[in-house]
């Protein structure tokens, strides 16, 4: 049953009575905020903890150490650096002898899906807040046109404004809830594209240096 709602039910009211006053829809709308919530904070500590443990010259130390021919100085310098880049060749690295390429791609997979992890709950909860707005809306409309139906539109005035009040609180939370979502989504999905240009200059780099050093290794035993 819906609770009737003064005309004026977004001003005066505080957010527990437009939670109430937006019927039972605002409950699934809740969680889904709450989830999308969680994701953001979650995401933004990582990458602040990840950005406190970038060491760029620590990987063009890397790099020069294997320009020099010393690979095993440049693994047991990476090995020491909780740079994202520099645990990548580290790993190429360590497995040079049997696929160094394949090495490389394996470890950069597997940092990318730490640097995208929860960016799929937080979409999803962007896709379905305004669509559960949407559906606020239809019961709130339903509602709204069954207390006319009832025929003392004086009498069921309490209820038809009820279920008005209904749809626009639920649009208006699920329309909110993804536009405050999609800024840090966008914002984490840069970070992301970032580290994905990072990982393959890396891999340029490194495959510049194998390509430049191999001719030099073969003169050197010839």
């Amino acid at each position: 049953m819906i609770s009737a709602t003064p005309p004026a039910f977004l001003m005066g009211q505080s957010p527990l009575e437009l939670f109430t006053h937006g019927g039972p829809i605002m409950w699934p709308i809740l969680l889904v905020s709450f989830l999308a919530v969680t994701v953001v904070i979650e995401r933004a500590v990582f990458l602040v903890r990840e950005n406190a443990t970038r060491e760029p010259e620590v990987v063009e130390k890397i790099l020069d150490l294997v320009e020099s021919r010393d690979a095993e100085a440049a693994v047991k310098l990476g090995r020491r650096c909780r740079d994202y880049i520099a645990r990548i060749l580290t790993h190429a690295l360590s497995h040079r002898e049997h696929s160094l390429a394949n090495a490389f791609i394996r470890a950069a997979n597997q940092e990318l899906q730490r640097l995208q992890q929860g960016l799929s709950v937080l979409d999803t909860c962007i896709t379905v807040a305004p669509l559960l707005g949407l559906l606020g809306t239809v019961t709130g409309m339903m509602a709204t046109f069954g207390a006319l139906g009832e025929g003392d539109i004086g009498a069921s005035a309490g209820k038809i404004t009820g279920g008005v009040g209904e749809a626009l609180i639920a649009t208006a939370a699920g329309l909110v809830i993804a536009i405050i979502g999609l800024l840090p989504y966008n914002i984490l999905t840069a970070r992301v594209e970032t580290a994905r240009h990072d990982i393959s200059d890396a891999s340029h780099a490194l495959e510049v240096i194998i390509k430049k050093t191999a001719p030099e290794a073969e003169s050197s035993r010839a």
